[in-house]
């Protein structure tokens, strides 16, 4: 079996986080991902921890040589799939344009991952996950009441409002292509992005049913729905949102005749009372403790595992949600998963430059004019 997007090649031009994470998704699905390496080349960071580089390959290309951008648009004339992460203009400047890759190859969908768009106001100045998700109205609902917005790490922008919507975008153009037999851009910006993922709780907003940070049913207001230190400092996960689940979690608790938080359950104005009560509950007994109570009752409550714990978690370790990839890598599984095509962890993230000449002699290029482009330094060999 092979994976869905088998047959499918990307030249993945980015080198953020968020690019080469949508190109993993790419890869964990079955397309043949090639890393374009900067020359000379070096690396970032150690390939051997490189998740998101994992199942690509990589080609060193020196895209300031003239010969290099030939040798980048030969590539792409066998190419499905073009994914760049440069500020605005860069690529046109390289000669590796729209206009130029479209006059090679009008069936590449040209991916562009950038903050802040290629059309917008702020197209040109320096940003990062925190700047987008400020700007895009998100942060401002991140946090606990009467503490300032707290940013989720660098997940909400970069990584969902960024690799995996532009993944999502080159995915949708692959499919349009199949009507039209044209590629075309996709313009994935990450504050774009992170509104799009808002896009339930602006409803919310809307209705005014949204209210001050920290206050809500979602965002830590309520008792119901919060995260509780226990008596060894470990947490448990609370989502008892529907009453059958509020009901259970009271039952665990033990605090089955409590009229008054039963009763009051969805009475905003209780529930920093509630919760306080809550928060003593929870401090006498152990995370292990908790655990067990709550095995068995749909409650909604469950701990608060770190990576090494949540592999060993039942769950986890029956659906092998994470997997021990090679060199004893611990790292999440692909997902999602299908029915009839096989998504699996492939190998390990490439030595830089280790398939130079295989991506090139593809393209058409003889052994000796590689060798020429080598000498020339347009295009580099991996490192001794």
């Amino acid at each position: 079996m092979t994976g869905p997007l088998d047959g499918i090649r990307v030249l993945d031009f980015s080198r953020l986080a968020p690019g080469p994470y949508g190109s993993m998704l790419l890869a964990d699905l079955g397309a043949d991902v090639i890393r374009v390496e900067r020359v000379p080349l070096g690396s970032d960071m150690p390939r051997n921890g490189d998740i998101v580089g994992r199942g690509k390959r990589s080609i060193g290309l020196n895209l300031k040589h003239p010969d290099g951008v030939e040798a980048a648009l030969r590539v792409l004339e066998g190419c499905d799939v073009l994914l760049e992460g440069f500020r605005p203009g860069v690529m046109e400047r390289l000669g590796l344009g729209p206009d130029e890759v479209a006059a090679r190859n009008p069936r590449v969908v040209y991916a562009r991952m950038t903050g802040w768009g290629q059309h917008s106001p702020l197209r040109d100045r320096a940003g990062h996950d925190i700047n987008y998700i400020a700007v895009s109205g998100v942060l401002s609902a991140l946090g606990r009441k009467d503490e300032k917005p707290y940013p989720p790490i660098n997940l909400v922008g970069d990584f969902a409002g960024g690799g995996l919507l532009c993944a999502f975008g080159i995915v949708c153009a692959l499919l349009e292509r199949e009507r039209s037999g044209k590629g075309q851009v996709v313009d994935a910006a990450m504050v774009d992005g992170a509104a799009s993922l808002f896009s339930f709780f602006a409803a919310l907003v809307h209705w005014g049913a949204w209210k001050e940070r920290g206050t809500n049913l979602l965002d830590t207001g309520s008792h119901f729905y919060e995260v509780y230190e226990t008596s060894d400092g470990g947490y448990m996960s609370v989502g008892a949102i529907e009453p059958q689940f509020y009901s259970e979690f009271m039952n665990g608790l033990g605090v089955a005749d409590d009229d008054e938080m039963r009763s009051n359950q969805m009475d905003q104005s209780r529930w920093p009372e509630f919760k306080e009560r809550v928060t003593t509950l929870f401090k006498s007994k152990t995370r292990d403790e908790w655990t067990q109570v709550f095995v068995g009752r749909d409650a909604c409550v469950f701990p608060v595992l770190d990576l090494s714990e949540a592999r060993t978690h039942a769950f986890n370790a029956e659906r092998s949600t994470h997997v021990m990839g090679p060199n004893d890598i611990l790292q999440p599984a692909p997902a999602p998963r299908f029915s009839r095509t096989s998504v699996e962890v492939v190998g390990l993230a490439p030595e830089v430059g280790a398939d130079t000449r295989a991506v090139l002699e593809h393209a058409g290029y003889s052994e000796a004019e590689i060798d020429k482009l080598v000498e020339a330094g347009a295009v580099a060999l991996p490192l001794a």
